[in-house]
């Protein structure tokens, strides 16, 4: 271990991977960051390791998707199950144990489940202002599932006294993209209103066509696929051969995202701003299932249809926000509306099943701050309740019949309440030392009841949970001088049951039950981290980090018995209990290296290096955890001046060994090859000109040498070499 650690600290030093910033300038302990207390905040005084993409950088890296944009910039590890997706990572913990937010709203809600998400999707990242990574707990501030961290979103708020209309046009070769957004802004004295709208149409995604050497053969190619024949009104299943295996047949899919702003501004201290964001696709293809062999030989295709409903977001936000000399206040409301479905076919089979998934979101936040020379303070309140109801039926492809079906959740009522207090604060001892810390303290309650007792009559009609949560941090920071940053953490992390965990009645596979388990304790984590930062003015940033997370209570699906029984008779086959339980302890340490360098007055240079480590602890032995990804990172070097830049930049991804994978757990070992999922490294380019104010022409290359590969865990092939080329274009100021 400590061989590997001596190892992995002289590769850092010696390579160093990430890009911060796009621009080296706008990269040093003075960069101003939102999301660690929700307040506004130099670099320099937050112990908390924080990435920051700005505007322009979201601009220049040209993403089909926002999870595509966090990879293309090296912030995060990105897992895909289809084209239409995007699970992000970070420090080993994902999903559910990681927190996504929008404009101060949190998205995550009682059906996140702890697998693989594709939420990140229905954020438009045409819009974004900027996005802010947290690395590492912030329970104490943004409340349970933060136990890897938080992503804020920052959507482009109204600008006073302006009158500005842009958009652009986007086409890439491998899904055959085309994505076109318009945005309008009109602001008088007081008030001004931001219209966006943003479609994207992809087709079925071409892989890369060079043979990965580490793979030993073609990976992934899609050799068949399921045609359903319909002959007289009787339909039946049968495969057929793709003329271009490097086609990803039935990976397409098209969204549309709207956003509207209103911000009405009386005078200088006060503001409020109506927020509302709607996103909607087409049904969204789920890629890996529709390649899953029937056979052990791997002939023949399981499944005939697999495919998301329609992925729908709403949200309707209020905010006023009040700032005055060295104080301010924010309250917000809001309300999102949130409708996820799965649909599914086995080959051969006669009905397509149908679970629907509608769930409310209610949300009241209230903080407060207060900043002097030698202390600064945030308190606040943050309350959140959620609706669920699922429903669920099947439908014959022949007659379109429709009869009952088991659902994913229980069918009666199901709520969860969120509610707690926090403060956090800093203390300016001096020039040179600064201590932070901060405590939430919180209440936690989940109900669901089973209405409906059709396919299995449980021993009970409801199961109810309440918890007591609480979460704290502390930090140090030093900076022995104006270039130095010294700074270390103590943070814990915490993440309550939710019915994803607590409710679910569900055949995972056919003769195995989940069933609920009331006993449920939420998760936690207590972190440990060490950041050392080099900054020379605008020149020169080195920040290294170095950490260690003790994991425990780690909720895991094993077996169970129900009324005493191991086994139970559900839907006429014998099926073995299984319930989700805390029965995992786990230790997660990694580190990261960032630099950014301006070699030339107009060339510089960008990299970072991540490793994570996380290891599953018994008291004889200990096994590996899933969700951790390979070492990856980011070597960049970009020219720019006042019209033109240009960029080119390596994304690379090292080894993850069959050994280090948990298998039969969520790292889908049987998406990878035989050895696990080999390394590899892809070279892009970018360059944009500007050849008239507001107006300007991008292009680009990903993948310049076709490679063939796919990212851990992943079921479905990164896209081939990728050209596109995006105009951008406004008129007024």
């Amino acid at each position: 271990m400590f061989k590997k650690l001596i190892l992995i600290i002289f590769l850092v030093k010696n390579i160093a991977f990430s890009q911060k910033d796009s621009t080296i300038k706008a990269t040093n302990l003075e960069e101003i960051v939102f999301s660690a207390n929700k307040v506004e905040e130099n670099k320099k005084g937050i112990a908390q390791q924080v990435m920051i993409v700005n505007t322009k950088q979201i601009n220049s890296i040209n993403a089909t998707t926002t999870g595509d944009l966090l990879a293309n910039i090296g912030a995060v590890s990105l897992q895909k199950s289809q084209q239409g997706g995007g699970s992000p990572t970070i420090r080993g913990f994902e999903a559910s144990r990681v927190v996504l937010m929008v404009d101060g709203v949190r998205m995550n809600n009682l059906i996140y489940r702890a697998g693989h998400l594709q939420n990140i999707v229905t954020i438009d990242q045409s819009i974004l202002e900027r996005a802010e990574i947290l690395y590492g707990p912030a329970s104490t501030v943004y409340g349970s599932d933060a136990l890897g961290g938080v992503i804020h979103f920052y959507t482009k708020n109204p600008k006073l006294n302006s009158t500005l209309a842009t958009g652009y046009m986007r086409v890439r070769v491998p899904d055959q993209e085309k994505t076109f957004n318009g945005t309008l802004n009109i602001g008088q004295k007081k008030w001004a209103s931001l219209s966006a709208f943003t479609f994207s149409s992809f087709n079925d995604l071409r892989m890369g066509a060079k043979v990965n050497s580490a793979y030993g053969s073609k990976f992934g190619e899609r050799n068949q696929y399921v045609y359903f024949e319909n002959n007289s009104g009787i339909g039946t299943d049968g495969l057929v051969k793709n003329s271009n295996p490097l086609i990803q047949k039935f990976s397409s899919y098209t969204q549309a995202d709207l956003l509207q702003k209103v911000l009405f501004k009386p005078n200088e201290t006060d503001s409020h701003i109506l927020n509302i964001q709607y996103s909607n696709s087409t049904d969204v293809p789920r890629y890996d299932r529709l390649t899953d062999p029937l056979n052990k030989d791997g002939s023949g295709l399981k499944s005939a249809e697999w495919y998301y409903g329609p992925q729908k977001r709403l949200m309707t936000a209020y905010d006023f926000r009040k700032n005055k000399g060295n104080q301010g206040s924010h309250i917000g409301l809001n309300y999102q509306s949130v409708e996820e479905s799965r649909h599914d076919r086995p080959f051969g089979g006669a009905f397509l099943r149908n679970r629907i998934e509608n769930v409310d979101v209610y949300g009241i936040t209230a903080d407060k701050y207060v900043n002097s020379k030698k202390y600064e303070a945030r308190y606040g309140i943050d309350i959140q309740y959620n609706n669920l109801n699922s429903t669920a039926n099947q439908t014959a492809v022949n007659s379109r019949e429709t009869k009952a079906l088991s659902t994913r959740y229980p069918n009666g009522k199901n709520n969860m309440l969120n509610a707690a207090i926090y403060t956090t604060e800093s203390w300016i001892l001096s020039d040179k030392f600064r201590i932070t810390d901060g405590i939430r303290l919180g209440y936690v309650a989940l109900n669901s009841e089973f209405k409906d007792k059709t396919f299995f009559p449980f021993p009970f009609n409801e199961t109810s949970q309440k918890n007591f949560v609480y979460s704290g941090n502390v930090g140090l920071v030093f900076n022995p001088t104006n270039t130095w940053k010294i700074a270390g953490l103590l943070s814990t992390g915490f993440r309550a049951p939710n019915v994803d965990d607590l409710s679910k009645v569900f055949e995972s596979s056919k003769g195995t039950l989940i069933v609920p388990n009331p006993n449920l304790k939420p998760e936690k984590t207590i972190n440990y981290e060490l950041g050392i930062t080099k900054n020379i003015s605008n020149k020169f940033y080195w920040e290294n980090v170095i950490y260690t997370t003790n994991f425990k209570d780690a909720i895991v699906t094993d077996v169970f018995t129900l009324d005493g029984q191991p086994t139970v008779i559900y839907d006429g086959v014998e099926s073995k209990v299984l319930a989700s339980q805390n029965k995992r302890k786990a230790n997660i340490w990694g580190l990261s290296s960032t630099l950014n360098a301006n070699l030339l007055e107009k060339f510089s240079a960008s990299a970072s290096y991540n490793y994570t480590n996380g290891r599953i602890k018994t008291t004889s032995t200990s096994t590996p955890l899933d969700h951790i990804p390979p070492m990856f990172g980011r070597f960049g070097l970009k020219f720019e001046n006042t019209n033109l830049n240009i960029e080119t930049f390596l994304l690379w991804n090292g080894w993850k060994h069959i050994e280090d994978y948990l298998l039969n757990g969520e790292d889908n070992e049987q998406y990878a090859t035989l050895k696990g999922m080999p390394s590899w490294k892809t070279m892009n380019f970018r360059v944009g000109y500007k050849f008239v104010e507001n107006w300007s022409i991008q292009a680009g290359i990903d993948n310049i040498f076709d490679l063939q590969y796919r990212t851990f865990a992943s079921g479905i092939n990164a896209p081939g070499r990728n050209t596109f080329v995006t105009l951008r274009g406004g008129f007024g100021k």
